[in-house]
């Protein structure tokens, strides 16, 4: 599967699952960053097997530096503040925020030229962001001093997802193959992920054990989408990919009403259509350019 659209919504539905199963593990006591672990190794471990089953990916040069870097800006630091930040403001909040992410990757994107968006594509972010600013200003009324201070600590994540985006597109060692370096980026961010556990609260795996039908769903949302995740990028480009963000924030706010009880006043379900929008036009400009 090589086309984008196919990939951005696979790898979004999958994405979007993680914030209302973040929310269920906070509820079962477990450490985010021990969460955050579990999901890189076991991801990790499953895309690795199946890279060497259906991939010819050899290891190449730089790949574990760009391995350990890549895995601390797109993977330990947003993984550690999603699931820190979701207990105090929601898993809906924290997925919109995330959604901003396509703005920061436009933004680097232009200014290093690293396959930059054109026209229709800016337009499809302008637009989306303006969706997501709808929703983030429904969904802050009434917000308290604590939860402000975790909605600006949340608002960090798609600035270090952006850089993640652009960095792994301009730093991708040659010939390295997407499954094999998804594999190796998610295990790579499991060392430091274990360290702020231990330095946060300890590692009490029980909680993980009260709990085995989560982790479960989980490792499996992560695997499908570590599997896609690497093959949109190289097919879309950082851009593109971004927009996994939208399509993870509907999922989301939908799983949150659905399943969790948390409710949004209806100025948030008219933000998520013009986010929507915006993914329609961003895909529409991936169409223009391939013809091009």
């Amino acid at each position: 599967m090589n086309r984008p659209l196919p990939l951005l919504l696979v790898t979004g539905l999958a994405f979007g699952c993680n914030f209302p199963f973040a929310k269920l593990a906070a509820e079962a006591g477990i450490n985010p960053a021990l969460w955050a672990a579990v999901i890189c190794l076991g991801a990790g471990l499953i895309v690795l097997a199946a890279a060497s089953l259906f991939e010819a990916s050899p290891a190449v040069p730089g790949m574990a530096r760009y391995a350990a870097t890549s895995g601390m800006i797109s993977n330990v630091i947003p993984l550690v503040l999603t699931f820190a930040a979701i207990p105090h403001i929601g898993s809906g909040l924290v997925a919109i925020l995330v959604a901003t992410s396509p703005v920061t990757t436009a933004l680097l994107s232009m200014l290093l030229k690293v396959r930059p968006p054109g026209l229709f594509g800016l337009l499809g972010i302008a637009v989306g962001l303006a969706g997501a600013v709808i929703i983030i200003a429904a969904r802050h009324a009434g917000f308290e001093g604590g939860e402000s201070r975790w909605l600006f600590l949340a608002a960090l994540i798609p600035v270090f997802l952006g850089t993640g985006n652009v960095y792994r597109s301009m730093a991708w060692p040659r010939g390295a193959a997407p499954m094999r370096l998804g594999a190796v980026i998610n295990l790579a961010a499991v060392p430091p992920l274990v360290l702020i556990a231990l330095l946060w609260g300890g590692v009490s795996l029980s909680p993980l054990f009260s709990v085995p039908w989560l982790v479960a769903a989980q490792l499996a949302a992560s695997t499908v989408m570590y599997l896609t995740f690497f093959r949109l990028q190289a097919v879309g480009g950082p851009t593109y990919l971004s927009q996994i963000g939208y399509v993870a924030a509907a999922v989301g706010v939908g799983v949150g009403v659905a399943f969790l009880g948390e409710r949004y006043p209806p100025l948030v379900w008219a933000g998520i259509a013009v986010v929507a929008t915006g993914i329609a036009l961003t895909t529409w400009a991936q169409v223009l350019a391939a013809r091009r």
